[in-house]
């Protein structure tokens, strides 16, 4: 084998393990379309939770305690990914803002808090939770937060309006 025929053989061979060894992001995935127009409408948190773990303090989406999510009120737009969501608990800050979300194929919902009058393209951090137990009026979503080093879930339980 000539030295050109190596180099060659060996370029090839990284080039493969690159492309094999590529990570998907959960951003980069497809839509799960079923699920998506499941959500699509008005909806209340009705409870947070912490299973396994009921006496943790959670800031959730980096806005409030994850308690004054309790009572909150979503909007879902499921053709256009958009929605809203308004924060509204008695002795906690109020909230409401514009949101962009979607659910990708792997059950992973992907959720931007926006700023009135901003594009989520602009928006550079978002959260990735799962959703489970989903049905025609009822579905949760599942965070999982780093508590003293251990992993924890934060199940947050939405009813149908």
């Amino acid at each position: 084998m000539t030295m050109t025929m190596k180099k060659l053989t060996i370029l090839f061979a990284v080039a493969i393990l690159t492309f094999a060894c590529k990570s998907t992001s959960a951003t980069s995935l497809s839509v799960d379309n079923k699920s998506e127009v499941a959500m699509k409408g008005d909806w209340t948190l009705t409870k947070v939770s912490y299973p396994g773990s009921e006496y943790i303090k959670v800031i959730s989406f980096q806005l409030a305690d994850s308690k004054c999510f309790e009572g909150s009120t979503w909007h879902f737009i499921s053709n256009n990914n958009k929605g809203s969501m308004v924060l509204n608990q008695p002795n906690c800050t109020s909230f409401s803002s514009p949101i962009k979300w979607y659910v990708n194929k792997n059950g992973e919902f992907v959720l931007k808090v926006l700023d009135a009058g901003e594009k989520a393209k602009k928006v550079r951090d978002g959260y990735i939770l799962t959703v489970a137990n989903q049905s025609e009026n009822a579905f949760q979503l599942v965070d999982k937060v780093d508590v003293a080093g251990k992993i924890a879930s934060v199940v947050y339980q939405f009813q149908k309006n």
